[in-house]
């Protein structure tokens, strides 16, 4: 008898569980031939909302781990999507992708994983400076997470493009809600798979499946959304970013060369920098005052 096939429904990733769409909705993406590959949820404001709700919740704690635990969980995101490589090179060649193109693309993003796990514990020690002042106190400057960040990924590299804005996130201790490809999706979903079984708590990535034509406006205008990166967006999308994002005063970081390969435009630490805020401290020390009656 012949097999029925049954296109797989992909569900969203948030709080560190895979639930369907609280719309119903689903879109179909097509294979190279033309057929229906997969069914994906179509998110909705209020999946986004229960993002940003999620990634909250999870930031606090995130922030507080220290450097060199950050570290070894993106190396561990790194040990899974490796061992998981046949997976992800079979899902961009059904997308179109060449063979050797996958294998480049799955084996960058290992490797981007890797070189961001690196930087976890040093990225603090290259942007902190202690600054000179004429008053009695120690003055230094150091930065922190600014806290929620939405990331907007390109249609393609599906999952280069994932990982190259995914990890300087959560590398500087921020959570993230993610707006995967519309082309490329079964990547980022599959990706979500890969975070689930590694040590990444929960909230620190959420991942949803859509359309941004719906979705981007509630990205930039959400007032507990403190910064947003993008990639690969036409003008007219990062004019929707910038106008909404002025209403909380949001950073907005749109980037065209953060999925290309593994080179020093693509990678380095001012990604994590991007999304970290300065914070300084004055702390009084006791003025150093000469002793009287002599030498």
């Amino acid at each position: 008898m012949a097999h029925l096939e049954i296109p797989k429904t992909y569900k969203l990733f948030i709080g560190g569980q895979f639930p369907r769409t609280e719309s119903g909705r689903s879109f179909s993406i097509q294979n190279a031939e033309g057929g229906v590959l997969a069914n994906l949820c179509r998110a909705s404001r209020k999946d986004f909302r229960n993002a940003v709700a999620a990634a909250r919740k999870a930031q606090a704690g995130w922030a507080d781990r220290t450097a060199y635990n950050r570290s070894q969980i993106l190396y561990r995101l790194a040990e899974i999507l490796d061992g998981r490589s046949s997976q992800f090179i079979e899902e961009l060649v059904a997308l179109g992708d060449s063979e050797a193109s996958a294998q480049n693309e799955v084996q960058a993003a290992v490797d981007r994983l890797v070189y961001y796990a690196g930087w976890c514990d040093k990225y603090v020690q290259i942007a902190g400076t202690v600054n000179p002042v004429s008053t009695s106190h120690f003055n230094f400057s150091v930065p922190e997470p600014m806290g929620v960040v939405g990331i907007v990924c390109p249609d393609k590299p599906g999952l280069l493009g994932l990982v190259s804005q995914v990890a300087p996130v959560i590398a500087g201790g921020n959570t993230c809600v993610v707006l995967a490809s519309e082309t490329q999706p079964l990547s980022a979903v599959t990706f979500a798979e890969v975070a689930a079984t590694s040590d990444v708590p929960a909230g620190v990535l959420n991942i949803l499946t859509g359309y941004r034509d719906e979705l981007l406006e509630h990205f930039a205008t959400h007032m507990d959304v403190n910064a947003l990166t993008a990639s690969g967006l036409v003008a007219e999308d990062i004019k929707t970013l910038q106008e909404g994002s002025a209403l909380n005063l949001k950073r907005v970081y749109t980037y065209e060369s953060v999925d290309a390969g593994v080179d020093a435009s693509a990678q380095g630490p001012h990604f994590i920098l991007d999304c970290q805020e300065i914070k300084t401290t004055w702390h009084p020390v006791e003025a150093i005052r000469p002793k009287s009656g002599g030498y």
